[in-house]
């Protein structure tokens, strides 16, 4: 059996400007990562363009796993133990960030026990899917950990039969335990197409959703694409070596 997932992570949703996403998921993947898996042993989970159509754009969100909070305590203090609340050695990459991007939301993350780190994820599949369904799930307070096993055991083998694979589900710290957010691995686009087309009429889908519009306050489901140097998409974690464009030397 697996071990479950003691690790914490980090959710970014980050806006972008202009034209300039495709350059910002390089300098996150090819240019950040690698520094953070020197110096905090923090992984890059995903980092995922978000289809446009379905949310806000242009916009990409980030997924970054640390060793609990024990090791994200570790990479608060190895940031905001200056100053000027950054790692002075990072100011140049702060400066090439904040050319790409707008702003933010950030959140602390704890995943369900069977959701896999990023190493077990790349080593079950091989290769990225077409696309990844996000699930921003609001719930009434105290039930967000309970919505997540529902999902699991409801949601996942309904969607199942259309393709779709549960990955991971999360609950939101620090806030009133009445956030999750879902994650579906879909292999094909006519996969994600086929299972909203059937929503009104599979009865497994309506029986989920019947039950969940029991369960939640607000729900919003969206799309997203692997950045190219994504470790879902590589099957592995962002190298040095894939750097092009800056340096911190």
């Amino acid at each position: 059996m697996t071990e479950a997932n003691d690790k914490v992570y980090i959710h970014e949703f980050v806006d972008i400007i202009g034209h300039n996403r495709a350059a910002y998921m390089h300098h996150m993947t090819a240019n950040w990562s690698p520094i953070a898996q020197d110096e905090r042993n923090q992984q890059c989970y995903g980092v995922w363009g978000v289809v446009g159509t379905t949310r806000g754009w242009p916009q990409v969100v980030n997924l970054w796993e640390e060793d609990g909070f024990a090791g994200l305590a570790r990479s608060f203090r190895h940031e905001l133990g200056h100053a000027s609340l950054q790692d002075p050695k990072l100011a140049r990459w702060w400066s090439a960030a904040a050319a790409l991007r707008s702003g933010g939301t950030d959140r602390v993350l704890v995943p369900a026990s069977w959701t896999p780190t990023i190493g077990q994820l790349t080593a079950a599949h091989s290769g990225a899917p077409d696309c990844w369904a996000h699930e921003q799930v609001t719930v009434a307070p105290g039930t967000a950990a309970d919505y997540l096993e529902r999902a699991r055991d409801e949601a996942a083998p309904a969607y199942a039969a259309h393709g779709w694979e549960l990955v991971g589900g999360f609950t939101t710290a620090m806030r009133n335990d009445d956030e999750a957010f879902l994650l579906w691995r879909i292999p094909a686009w006519e996969q994600w197409g086929a299972a909203e087309a059937a929503a009104s009429t599979d009865a497994a889908l309506l029986k989920w959703r019947s039950r969940r519009l029991g369960l939640v306050e607000d729900f919003h489901r969206f799309l997203l694409v692997d950045a190219p140097l994504s470790p879902p998409r590589t099957g592995r974690q962002p190298r040095r070596e894939d750097r092009t464009d800056w340096t911190d030397e």
